[in-house]
């Protein structure tokens, strides 16, 4: 029985010690290199698409930034937001009448199939496009991790239920953080990127009028702004129209989004929360400080954070595939 028991306890460390190899190697198969030799050309051409799109339009940045964001948050960094169909991860609540630019990813990626056609997944370029957006705004740059492959559905459910919505408390925001292995850190790094972009006003009309019911508005926004935004969002309005999501500072990637927050000009209710909050103030608070009077720290966060986004649940190897249109999975 001893020995018996002995070599069930041996196979079994073997097939553990197997399984953690396997799982090293999908790992290590994310590389800065992926392409050095099947698409050498590839991050050229990615910069000289996005400096283009951004050329015809500032607010791209933010809106390929935004894809990334919304890409990886459902199913893994694969692509999956790209697949039109009414049932796709486009038309969830979160994303519909928001997502855009997506034509900036076909043109990116008709420009790499024509330099090394079947090689390079979506999924992959959205995240170089995303960094590239963050770099022309004048962000930080970072090594982007390769190798991810598409994904063969989306998923309209899971982002109706996992993305961050603006209407969140901290806590909220943070499970959706931590379930696909984030942190807090993460969560007020990445809130930096809305130092880009705009904003509609269904996303924050809630702080404006009758906050919680209360008759009043949000009283953690700076009033000068609420004016503003009341004459840009009547109640009789549809919702549609939109503004900065960093007031003063357009279309910069600085650290100007958290001196907002300290001055009670947070756009988004999940903005203004990180700071003025009661929960803020055992957790995000001393970070949103911090990063309002030091740049570089912010951006050492920020680039830790979205490598780290980067790498939620990348299909490799044989999982997924390439496709040749990033709108549509291969027939």
């Amino acid at each position: 029985m001893e020995t018996s028991s002995c070599r069930l306890k041996g196979h079994f460390a073997l097939l553990m010690i197997v399984f953690l190899m396997l799982c090293g190697a999908t790992r290590a198969q994310l590389t800065v290199d992926f392409y050095k030799s099947s698409c050498p050309n590839l991050l050229r051409i990615v910069r000289r698409e996005v400096v283009k799109a951004i050329k015809s339009e500032m607010r791209t940045a933010a809106s390929l930034l935004r894809l990334h964001f919304h890409d990886c948050f459902v199913n893994g960094c694969d692509g999956s937001v790209l697949l039109d169909g009414s049932d796709g991860e486009q038309f969830a609540l979160p994303n519909i009448n928001s997502l855009r630019r997506l034509e900036v990813i076909d043109s990116i990626k008709s420009a790499v199939e024509n330099s090394c056609s079947g090689v390079v997944s979506c999924a992959d370029i959205l995240t170089l496009a995303a960094r590239d957006s963050v770099l022309l705004s004048g962000g930080p740059t970072w090594k982007v991790l390769l190798g991810r492959r598409d994904g063969l559905v989306a998923n309209k459910t899971g982002a109706d239920q996992v993305l961050p919505a603006p209407f969140e408390n901290i806590d909220g925001i943070l499970k959706k953080f931590t379930d696909v292995g984030l942190d807090l850190t993460d969560v007020v790094a990445l809130s930096g990127a809305h130092t880009i972009g705009f904003a509609r006003c269904a996303m924050f009309n809630n702080r404006l009028f009758n906050f919680s019911g209360s008759g009043s508005p949000d009283p953690t926004m700076e009033s000068r702004m609420v004016s503003d935004l009341q004459a840009l969002c009547p109640l009789t309005d549809d919702g549609n129209k939109t503004t900065v999501l960093d007031r003063n500072s357009t279309d910069l990637f600085d650290n100007h989004y958290y001196k907002n927050l300290l001055n009670q000009k947070g756009l988004l209710e999940s903005d203004q929360i990180l700071f003025s909050s009661a929960a803020a103030q055992s957790s995000t608070k001393s970070l949103v400080e911090d990063y309002s009077s030091n740049t570089t720290r912010f951006f050492e966060d920020f680039v830790r954070a979205m490598i780290k986004m980067g790498n939620i649940s990348p299909l490799t190897g044989s999982n997924g595939e390439i496709r040749k249109n990033c709108r549509v999975v291969n027939s």
